[in-house]
């Protein structure tokens, strides 16, 4: 109930503060340019859209919820509140994944994309894995510029290998780097055992290290959890 309650309040939190117009208007556009590319570009195009727009959605804009839900005191509140923070992380990366889906899936139709169940699943864990990276971050922010200075590594590390690995400029061993095999899939194309898994135990390590970083800074602000 706690959960469900969680993720209501970060979709009503998301639309307040336009999330949902935002990505209406950015699908436009992206649906845009892809109608204007030749059929032959068009299925690369979308996965690198995807890719690096709602599936990394959390990433960019984790700082920004964050910094906001401590002006309002939100943070104070959760800290001293039932709420865990395995609840806490859950909700953030559901109601994340669930706009990423959306826009992926409408981007994918755009391009003709083939095996869309693969494309929307590449999608989702992308987002699981950039959302838990954008809450580690965020939790150790005093502003946005801090969280912007602290993204740009992650996104150094986890676009350019993907993109370059996208249009095979890497060596074969690279497609088991966990990023690069959510592209694969992003882009309609099914992992190999050994990808898939180390793509499950990249998010397992990050989704333990965030519901750590989450009790930090709820333990900085005075919450105790009993």
């Amino acid at each position: 109930m706690r959960l469900k309650k969680l993720f209501l309040l970060d979709m009503r939190f998301q639309a307040k503060y336009g999330f949902y117009f935002l990505y209406a208007v950015l699908t436009v556009i992206y649906i845009a340019v892809l109608s204007a590319l030749p059929e032959n570009w068009k299925e690369k195009a979308a996965a690198i859209l995807i890719f690096s727009d709602p599936a990394s959605m959390g990433l960019f804009f984790m700082g920004a919820i964050v910094l906001l839900e401590k002006s309002q005191h939100t943070t104070c509140a959760l800290a001293v509140s039932p709420v865990h923070a395995t609840e806490y992380v859950i909700a953030k990366v559901s109601s994340l994944s669930a706009i990423s889906l959306v826009v992926a899936a409408i981007l994918a139709l755009a391009a003709n994309a083939d095996n869309l169940h693969i494309v929307l699943f590449g999608t989702f864990i992308s987002s699981v894995i950039f959302t838990l990276f954008g809450i580690i971050v965020a939790t150790k922010i005093a502003s946005l510029n801090q969280f912007i200075l602290w993204t740009v590594p992650i996104e150094a590390v986890c676009f350019v290998p993907a993109i370059l690995h996208l249009f095979k400029i890497t060596p074969a061993w690279c497609g088991y780097y966990p990023v690069n095999v959510c592209m694969d899939m992003v882009s309609g194309h099914s992992s190999s055992v050994i990808g898939f898994w180390g793509v499950v135990a990249t998010t397992v390590i990050l989704f333990v290290l965030s519901r750590f970083c989450v009790l930090k800074m709820w333990d900085s602000m005075g919450g105790v959890k009993l």
